[in-house]
């Protein structure tokens, strides 16, 4: 009796599209994780490899949806690999049975090392980008926005009075963009009073 094809997705923020990874894969059921590929305590990770039977074939879109460092990478196949399961990585093209030859290994290994050595470059990239923002003034780290609701009680709260440092405090703001916020509605109340209404008035009676 052939065994399930189960795939694994994990996305690193709520906003990515999981449907994307495995998409046109044949497969019986899905395990999605929605968090960081920096350790394996993930819980659809925990719940696939507890669920995987021998047989069955584990596919994942590429080696670091999977982990993010070469030990981990290996000790997941292995863990699989070892009950039986089939462990296919789509992007790469390669599969690993528990079976392989000495080859394979080493190909795992290498791609495994390929794709962390890219990561620790992207993310020296990335600090190496904000050293020369910060010393040109230009970096001011991600700002905070406000879902609609908040930022319209912000503004209530401002006009009842409640002191902007006070403000910038409750929604994790700086005071600045407390201010940015108050502009924005003045702005969009003396909008939404001129145009109509003024040009409407000045008109000459028939």
């Amino acid at each position: 009796m052939a065994g399930q094809r189960i795939g694994y997705v994990r996305v690193s923020t709520l906003d990515q599209n999981e449907q994307r990874q495995l998409e046109g894969q044949p497969l019986d059921r899905v395990f999605t994780d929605k968090a960081s590929g920096r350790d394996t305590a993930r819980p659809q990770l925990v719940e696939l490899v507890r669920f995987a039977r021998d047989g069955d074939t584990v596919v994942v879109h590429s080696m670091d949806r999977l982990a993010r460092n070469l030990d981990d990478l290996r000790s997941l196949v292995q863990k699989l690999t070892t009950k039986g399961v089939r462990v296919e990585f789509v992007k790469e093209g390669l599969v690993f049975t528990g079976e392989d030859s000495p080859m394979a290994n080493l190909m795992l290994s290498v791609m495994g090392a390929f794709a962390e050595f890219e990561r620790s470059l992207i993310k020296e990239r990335q600090r190496e980008g904000i050293a020369l923002a910060r010393q040109r003034g230009a970096y001011r780290g991600r700002k905070k926005t406000l879902a609609p609701e908040q930022a319209a009680e912000l503004v209530r709260r401002a006009a009842a009075g409640i002191p902007k440092s006070t403000l910038a405090k409750d929604y994790g703001i700086s005071r600045e963009t407390v201010y940015q916020y108050l502009r924005q509605a003045t702005k969009a109340t003396a909008d939404e009073a001129s145009p109509a209404s003024a040009s409407a008035s000045l008109l000459p009676e028939a």
